[in-house]
């Protein structure tokens, strides 16, 4: 049975230590099982992962052995580590950015079980540079942000076959240590072979987007908007369109026209927010990415919460995804463009006093709404 609940942390560790070996010591055990069971000890052996890395990714090479270390040091926490070709992993996901003269947004739903997220955001500046994401296979990125405004966010790109690469979440991780533009970011990708099929949107301060397909094994397409699904072009088919809705959802996207404030909105509702969570394809979270402000806003059923390379703050939040809207727009109707009215001190308060509400309660409108029905 699907566990209907997620624990989201948000959590800051300047340079791997205490709080990444907690997290280890508490997921590995699981990951293990997965790579053992999806034949991970017949992959590369742990040197000709090391070479990898130093071939493509000498930068995070000191940060590598340092988790390697924190890890226990064993030959299969080293090969796990690297993602040089790992075992195959799934995933679904909707991704836009927008840009006009004055503003940029990148925005991506997260698609899947309740029971396969990890459920943390972390702000780290593990090469020296300020970076925070949803963090994947204990070190690699979803999506993400660093103190350049460089955004990025993949989805499965609908194909299960693989090659000789790196998982796409290492390379996530790489590009935001790394780049500062979405140009520099494309020469990584272009460098730096995928093991299986991605799409990644990339966004920047500047207003600059970008949408790519990578292939198994290395190679690039940059597509002419900067939108992504579960498909990719050509003519290879996606593996079960008719149930992620690919095309479906990316027709959506490609028909939007929608100022890059708004676009978080338009995740909100339906078809691109999921809600079949016992099937394994629900929206576990939106991750609304801001480059020029250097911020993420995550909503996670309908709790949103904003965080801020220059004032993160440490919490968490149990979801519980059982009473998740239906994808009919209810969670779109949140106005949060309100947000600059709300009470931050009366917010502090309650939860200081341990009665804290979603955010959304405490805009101007919702309050208005509660006095009503009062």
């Amino acid at each position: 049975m699907t566990n209907m609940t997620l624990t989201f942390d948000a959590v800051a560790e300047p340079t791997p230590g205490l709080k990444w070996q907690a997290r280890w010591q508490r997921s590995w055990p699981t990951y293990e099982a997965w790579f053992i069971g999806r034949g991970g000890d017949h992959g590369p052996s742990a040197s000709q992962c090391r070479a990898a890395m130093h071939r493509y990714m000498p930068e995070l090479v000191p940060v590598y052995e340092k988790l390697t270390t924190l890890a226990g040091g064993s030959d299969r926490a080293a090969r796990f580590l690297s993602t040089w070709c790992p075992p195959t992993y799934l995933g679904g996901c909707s991704l836009a950015a927008i840009a006009d003269e004055t503003d940029v947004r990148l925005v991506r739903n997260y698609d899947l079980s309740p029971d396969l997220n990890e459920g943390l955001l972390l702000r780290s500046e593990w090469t020296g540079r300020a970076v925070m994401g949803m963090v994947e296979f204990l070190w690699g990125l979803s999506d993400g942000i660093n103190d350049a405004g460089l955004s990025v966010a993949l989805a499965y790109g609908g194909r299960s076959e693989t090659a000789r690469g790196f998982g796409i979440t290492t390379i996530l991780r790489y590009v935001l240590e790394t780049c500062d533009t979405v140009d520099d970011a494309l020469h990584v990708l272009r460098r730096v072979p995928s093991h299986m099929a991605y799409n990644v949107v990339l966004a920047d301060a500047a207003g600059n987007t970008a949408s790519v397909e990578l292939a198994p094994g290395g190679g690039m397409r940059v597509m002419p908007r900067a939108i992504a699904t579960n498909h990719q072009s050509g003519p290879t088919k996606a593996d079960r369109p008719a149930f992620t809705r690919s095309h479906e959802r990316l027709d959506y996207l490609a028909q939007l026209s929608t100022e890059p404030r708004d676009l978080n909105a338009q995740f909100l509702k339906s078809p691109l927010l999921q809600d079949r969570y016992a099937e394994g394809f629900g929206t576990l979270f939106t991750a609304e990415y801001d480059p020029i402000a250097r911020t993420v806003g995550l909503t996670m059923n309908t709790l949103r919460m904003v965080q801020s390379l220059a004032d993160f703050a440490e919490t968490q939040r149990m979801i519980d995804y059982a009473t998740a809207p239906s994808g009919g727009g209810e969670a779109s109707e949140v106005d949060w463009s309100l947000a600059a009215q709300i009470d931050w001190g009366a917010i502090a308060r309650d939860y200081a006093n341990g009665q804290g509400l979603a955010i959304q309660t405490y805009l101007p409108n919702a309050a208005a709404s509660q006095e009503k029905a009062a």
